[in-house]
Formats: C-alpha cells, structure tokens, sequence
C-alpha cells in the first residue's frame, strides 16, 4: 500500500513529462561518477539522485552498488528510497538495471547479513561456492568470460564469448531459468546477468569493462 505522500506525488507527476535523463539511484554505495562517465561518453544524459520524486519519474533508473548487501538494505531503507522503487519497478514499470550488489538486491533474500532484498526477482543471493579455493580465489576479481544464454536488447552486438569485469564473493541463485540471460563459469557457472521483463541486472561491472561494458550499458539507454 502506497504512503499518503508517495499518493500525492505519484499525482503530481502524472501531470508532468518524464525526465529525459537516466537516474542513478544514490544510496551511497557505488560507482556512481564512473557509470555515468561511460554514459555520457555514449551521448547518454544521466543524473545522479537520492530523492524519491526523481526515482520515481525517471526514464530509466540504474541502481549501482559495492559493497554489503544487509548495509545497502539499511542505506536505502533509512533515505527512504524502498517505496519509491517499488512504485517506479512494478507500479510505473520503469526500467532499471541492477550493477554488481544492486543486481543482487533485486533478490528476494541474500545470505550475506541475512537479509530481505526487494523481491523483483525470486531467487537468492549465496556466496560463491567454488571447488578449489586454491586455483579460484574468492572474492572473484578480474576479467571473466561470459555466455549468452539468449537473445536481449541488453547483449545487442555483444559476442557470446564477451569478456567482462568482476568483483564479488557473492552470486545469484535462481530456480526459474527463463530470467537467466548470462552465465559465467569460475569454478562454478553462475548467473551473471537477468532479466524480467524491463528489470535487468548484471553480475559484473559494466563500467569498468570498457568497450563491451559500454556497449551494454548504450544498449539499456535505448532499450
């Protein structure tokens, strides 16, 4: 159930235009300044905010993290941000893409703090689960091979066999395999991209990946 002024405001802005900028979610942890470098590289307008009315008229929304996912519940809890995504992801059907922890929070419920997430998708965050701790070290960082698993606007034009930029201890669990779009393989095979309907998210940095991380992230703008 709506707030009385999340009510009012999804009023007032019934009355007026979207922006044209995507909005990145500010919640204090992410690679805020270097997503949106890359974008505007891309001759894609963005603005960087933490109040709910620019959440929730937003074009397009990019919610970034680094860091723990029980901290970045809290952080978005306390500057009041939770609503304001519920009512712009499933009430107003804004697209949004997850990066790295903001991907994760997409989850229904993560081991790392134990820790209801926004429950857009219905899986689970746990930690990486890999064979030999010896050869795969975890945290996983560095560049990975990644595998389509099918077709998106978000992978238009990325080879199937795309390399990408990680950092991460945790990972994506799910038991619909219809939301998987990539996969990638560190020990184990892990989801590191999905996607529902105009909810995306991706395991790995975008922003840090260059040439193909900015195809991808050119490739949300004009989804």
């Amino acid at each position: 159930m709506r707030s009385d002024w999340l009510n009012c405001l999804v009023s007032t802005l019934n009355k007026v235009s979207d922006t044209e900028a995507i909005v990145i979610v500010d919640y204090g942890m992410g690679n805020i300044r270097s997503i949106s470098k890359v974008l505007q590289g891309s001759g894609v307008a963005t603005t960087v905010s933490s109040d709910p009315a620019s959440i929730v008229s937003a074009r397009k929304l990019i919610l970034p993290g680094v860091g723990h996912f029980g901290q970045a519940m809290r952080n978005l809890r306390q500057r009041g941000l939770i609503e304001a995504l519920h009512e712009a992801v499933t009430q107003r059907e804004i697209p949004i893409l997850g990066i790295c922890l903001g991907m994760q929070l997409m989850a229904r419920y993560s081991a790392e703090g134990n820790e209801e997430g926004l429950g857009w998708f219905d899986g689970s965050v746990v930690r990486l689960k890999v064979p030999d701790s010896a050869r795969y070290k975890v945290p996983h960082i560095g560049w990975n091979e990644v595998e389509s698993v099918k077709s998106s606007v978000l992978t238009a034009g990325i080879d199937s066999a795309a390399e990408f930029y990680f950092l991460h201890s945790f990972c994506y669990e799910t038991q619909s395999p219809e939301e998987i779009l990539m996969t990638t393989a560190y020990g184990c095979t892990f989801a590191s991209a999905i996607e529902k309907g105009a909810m995306y998210g991706v395991q790995f940095h975008p922003e840090k990946s260059h040439n193909v991380g900015a195809l991808l992230l050119k490739n949300f703008a004009g989804a």
